[in-house]
């Protein structure tokens, strides 16, 4: 099933609910490229982007970092350090807005 956005589907099945490619989930608004920074919780990950931003006082630019929670499928396999694609969803839970849709490998 396609779900709006140039990403491949996986090669696995799953039968999450919350999966935007086997279940009845639909994305919409935007979508993020960042890291994976944590896998601890079930069916969650952490992702995690650095982005600059500019400081006047000092004429320099300044890292930033924003830790976004975001459901992990069961048919992706995700690790620690992986880049990822993360689109944005119906609330999932109090934190979880968000649903990885696509995986690009680790870093090396």
């Amino acid at each position: 099933m396609a779900i709006g956005l140039n990403v491949a589907e996986p090669d696995e099945t799953c039968s999450d609910a919350d999966c935007p490619f086997h279940g009845d989930l639909s994305v919409r608004g935007q979508t993020i490229e960042a890291d994976v920074a944590s896998t601890d919780m079930e069916k969650t990950v952490v992702v995690e982007r650095e982005y600059d931003v500019k400081v006047p006082k000092y004429d320099r630019q300044m890292k930033r970092r924003s830790r976004i929670p975001a459901h992990a499928p069961d048919c992706l396999d995700l690790a620690v350090g992986d880049a990822v694609t993360i689109a944005e969803c119906r609330p999932l839970s109090k934190t979880k807005s968000h649903v990885v849709v696509a995986r690009s490998g680790g870093e090396e």
